[in-house]
């Protein structure tokens, strides 16, 4: 994806253009998988531990990344739908993590079911977490 394209993306979602921005959001452009913080740290090289978790949080915060849940204990992170904005995350779909490589990847055709819970429960978020070997280690 072309810089223009990445800044015109960072504006879509109220984001300032910085260097660290852009070559973070280059690394999630590049790639169909979830990224931990240690991995975009190695993609993109030489950059703060505290600048890298901001940056993140900011991307989350304005809807432009998510939390990828992938039943281990690190977060990830892969890009959002087009459909999400500040307010509103629209990423209820799977996830995949291959036991063999350790990627995870999203799985937008498998949605997450509404789901009719008894009364005075109320359900904050849902996930759907695949695990197995995925089309490269299989």
């Amino acid at each position: 994806m072309k810089v223009q394209e990445l800044e015109t993306l960072l504006k879509k979602h109220g984001l300032r253009r910085t260097d660290i921005r852009l070559q973070v959001l280059g690394a999630f452009r590049h790639q169909d998988m979830a990224y931990s913080q240690q991995d975009l740290q190695q993609a993109v090289g030489e950059i703060d531990r505290v600048t890298l978790y901001r940056t993140l949080r900011s991307f989350e915060d304005k809807g432009l990344i998510h939390r990828a849940i992938d039943g281990t204990d690190q977060a990830k992170y892969a890009l959002c739908q087009e459909a999400c904005t500040t307010h509103e995350h629209k990423d209820d779909h799977a996830h995949f993590h291959c036991t063999n490589c350790g990627r995870t990847i999203c799985i937008e055709d498998i949605q997450v079911p509404s789901l009719d819970l008894p009364s005075g429960f109320q359900a904050e978020e849902a996930q759907i977490v695949l695990r197995g070997l995925c089309d490269q280690c299989s």
